[in-house]
């Protein structure tokens, strides 16, 4: 084999490994949209929390440390109640595991695209909720589309990621110090790459509950409706990801799936 002949090998080589080391993430899994949603799941932890009974509905942690408490003090009905918070968000997990193949294979569109809409239906139905209603009802539905939500975005770009809540993304930037560190002296520089996407999700969940306490404080209920603007954008890509620029790869499923 002459010397031109291995160079050409040696590059058509050399490109098939680049090809194969470029991986197509669908734009469900792409990083800007779980910087929004964390966003809003950050907005609806400071409305909850400050509107709607001292509850958090973005993970159930906190409740059930809060059950626990009101139990073990002979508060009964009390700790009894955080029940329905928990119940609900174990409702959306067991929802949201089932529906995926069902809705793509009878709507064309991918479970991603029919949760935002139904997201977007239930913050529109809790900002006309009067300021009397029980607040079980926001409570309920806020903590069935949070679940909904954690259990279907769970990989952004190949990174698994929380859409609801900060605690993984604060253990995560930990460790990316800790190896940051220990990687100090050599080129091992990986790493960042997580350590960067953690810090960013983290940044937008507090975004998420500034804007949540501030609006919520001057709007009360009604302030939940400033999440449907970033929600519709969500949608109508995804949409059209569906329907024209993903079409043909409908069938293909998002990482973590």
């Amino acid at each position: 084999m002459t010397k031109q002949m291995k160079k050409a090998v040696s590059a058509d080589s050399n490109t098939d490994k680049a090809k194969k080391n470029q991986h197509y993430y669908l734009i469900c899994e792409r990083k800007w949209l779980y910087f929004v949603l964390i966003a809003v799941a950050g907005f609806w932890g400071a409305f909850t929390y400050l509107l709607r009974g001292d509850v958090f509905c973005n993970a159930q942690t906190g409740n059930v440390v809060l059950m626990g408490m009101a139990l073990g003090t002979g508060h009964w009905m009390e700790g009894l109640y955080y029940l329905i918070p928990i119940s609900a968000y174990m409702l959306g997990a067991f929802v949201s595991e089932l529906l995926p193949n069902p809705i793509k294979h009878r709507l064309l569109v991918r479970w991603d695209t029919l949760l935002i809409l139904i997201e977007m239906a239930v913050v529109l139905g809790i900002g006309f909720l009067p300021e009397s209603a029980p607040v079980q009802i926001s409570q309920v539905a806020i903590n069935f589309i949070a679940s909904m939500q954690y259990n279907t975005f769970r990989q952004a770009e190949g990174i698994p990621v929380a859409t609801t809540f900060a605690t993984n993304h604060i253990r995560q930037i930990g460790i990316g110090l800790a190896k940051e560190i220990r990687h100090r002296h050599t080129d091992e520089k990986s790493h960042r790459i997580k350590l960067k996407m953690h810090l960013k999700m983290l940044f937008f969940f507090a975004v998420g509950c500034i804007a949540g306490a501030f609006l919520s404080n001057h709007f009360l209920g009604k302030a939940i409706w400033a999440t449907l603007l970033p929600l519709a954008f969500v949608f109508c890509v995804l949409l059209y990801a569906d329907l024209v620029a993903e079409k043909s790869r409908i069938e293909e499923k998002p990482a973590g799936h």
